[in-house]
């Protein structure tokens, strides 16, 4: 996949982590970029390459089978999505469009993530995703 896909994918990711495991999947921030929410040290990993087929560094077995069952279910839901409609998507969700506000990027606060996705939460468990 793309890499502004990946990062969006990884977005949701930890998001949907957040509200249903009340837990993060991963430490590092996510910052408001120009085309949406970005984890820095993942764009650095994969700077100047287009297309993602592995991450250097990463290791499955490192995750819970519910942080499995939460990323199988944020793919399941947003991954057949392309890159840029994910990044539509993400600049007209308040968790994005607050932190771009205050500067580019800025880190998204994940009280607000948590707040935002849980107020929709059952739209998206209905589609399926949780």
């Amino acid at each position: 996949m793309t890499s502004m896909k990946l990062q969006k994918l990884v977005y949701y990711s930890q998001a949907w982590t957040i509200v249903w495991a009340d837990d993060v999947l991963f430490i590092d921030p996510i910052e408001a970029w120009d085309n949406g929410p970005v984890v820095r040290d993942l764009w650095v990993a994969n700077k100047g390459t287009f297309r993602i087929s592995e991450i250097p560094d990463g290791d499955s077995d490192k995750l819970s089978p519910e942080q499995k069952l939460n990323i199988d279910s944020v793919l399941n839901f947003y991954g057949d999505k392309d890159a840029q409609w994910l990044s539509d998507l993400t600049h007209m969700e308040r968790p994005w469009r607050e932190a771009f506000e205050q500067g580019r990027n800025t880190q998204l606060d994940l009280e607000t993530i948590s707040e935002y996705y849980s107020s929709i939460e059952p739209e998206v468990e209905a589609a399926g995703a949780g």
